[in-house]
């Protein structure tokens, strides 16, 4: 079967901050044009490995950012603007309810600050949610939920935010539906504090700016 087939009603969606609003919790370490740079450079990696997986009919990356949407297009996703009030989880009820409209039969949120994620990675989630309704990706740390793959796609409800794995996996156990936890180096590692910089495998990694030092 032809690999276009295949992937037929499968979706993914990346949420995206703004360039400028992004990494605030390494205003310590970063500067803001290196927050801005390593933004950019982690959301290319991440949807590079997303469109390269070649595991879905529609790569969406929804953001409010003129600049994101106009990146993630060059990198060969569609881009779709987030409106209303900011809400993470209502942006992707948004998308997720474009994608029922068009006969989508599963549904990918992957995050774009995931710097080891590979397209292998990718397809590893796809594989899982051949047997189960629900594939969760957690962070290291095991709070927060760094993919969520769902099929259908409105299987459980998004509750993205504080203590997101937990929340999911509780979700998922109310529905009644068998969960996969994937839990792999590339799609456990996100950015978020400056411990996680030095696990990255980013050819350009930022350094602290000599003014975060002084």
């Amino acid at each position: 079967m032809p690999a276009e087939a295949e992937n037929m009603g499968r979706w993914a969606v990346m949420p995206v901050k703004s360039f400028d609003m992004a990494k605030s919790r390494l205003e310590g370490v970063l500067t803001l044009d290196e927050r801005r740079d390593l933004a950019r450079t982690l959301m290319g990696n991440a949807l590079r490995a997303l469109v390269d997986s070649r595991c879905f009919e529609h790569v969406i990356v929804v953001s409010r950012d003129e600049a994101v949407l106009v990146y993630a297009a060059e990198l060969g996703a569609e881009a779709m603007r987030e409106e209303g009030p900011p809400d993470l989880n209502e942006a992707l009820r948004s998308v997720r309810d474009v994608a029922i409209a068009d006969g989508a039969v599963s549904l990918l949120v992957l995050f774009s600050d995931l710097p080891n994620v590979t397209a292998e990675d990718i397809r590893a989630l796809v594989e899982a949610s051949a047997q189960c309704s629900v594939v969760i990706g957690p962070d290291r740390r095991a709070e927060g939920t760094n993919a969520l793959l769902l099929r259908p796609p409105d299987a459980i409800d998004y509750v993205f935010g504080a203590l997101s794995f937990e929340k999911h996996l509780a979700a998922a156990s109310n529905a009644g539906l068998e969960v996969a936890v994937l839990r792999r180096d590339g799609i456990g590692l996100d950015v978020d504090f400056p411990e996680d910089l030095a696990a990255m495998n980013l050819a350009a990694k930022p350094s602290p700016s000599r003014e975060a030092i002084l």
